[in-house]
């Protein structure tokens, strides 16, 4: 095979849906209080500190009570009204970089899938829905008992926040 031809490595992704009896505003509350109002600039911080101890220092004043930090968001309610779906709809992109070369140093390629996202869900009834797809269902695609130990490990603290947060009503 040469370089310029794509090497196919099929996988299954399990997406994970948790419903929620809280309104969707609350909801994202209940979300960014974890992780963060303002996106960390995680890459500007890298360059800042030279080594892994001062920069896992200053990485670790960021992770909110559950492990994650917010690195962005996308509110995709925003635009897709002007389609016809008038839905509230926020995708974010959550991590720790500390938990990411967990899996990062048993697999780079793992890196595809690291930060996560979540996407909150205005649904009816006033209600709303977080959903993810299990980190461990993404990066393990080839046999790699270590990384894979450590993508459970992170599917673990993923779940623990979204039951939290979806949990109870406003």
């Amino acid at each position: 095979m040469s370089t310029s031809e794509p090497q196919t490595i099929g996988f299954d992704g399990v997406r994970l849906r948790y419903g929620s009896t809280k309104r969707f505003d609350d909801l994202v509350d209940a979300v960014l209080d974890d992780v963060g109002r303002e996106p960390v600039p995680i890459d500007a911080i890298g360059k800042l500190y030279p080594d892994w101890e001062s920069y896992e220092h200053e990485v670790q004043s960021h992770v909110g009570p559950n492990g994650f930090m917010l690195f962005g968001s996308f509110d995709h309610g925003g635009w897709i009204a002007k389609a016809g779906i008038h839905k509230k709809v926020l995708r974010l992109v959550i991590g720790n970089p500390l938990i990411a070369i967990t899996m990062l140093r048993h697999d780079v390629t793992a890196g595809l899938f690291a930060p996560v996202e979540l996407l909150l869900t205005e649904e009816d009834n006033d209600t709303s829905a977080l959903t993810y797809v299990v980190p461990s269902s993404l990066m393990v695609v080839e046999p790699n008992p270590p990384l894979l130990a450590a993508a459970r490990e992170l599917d673990a603290k993923l779940a623990a926040l979204a039951s939290k947060v979806t949990a109870g009503s406003a």
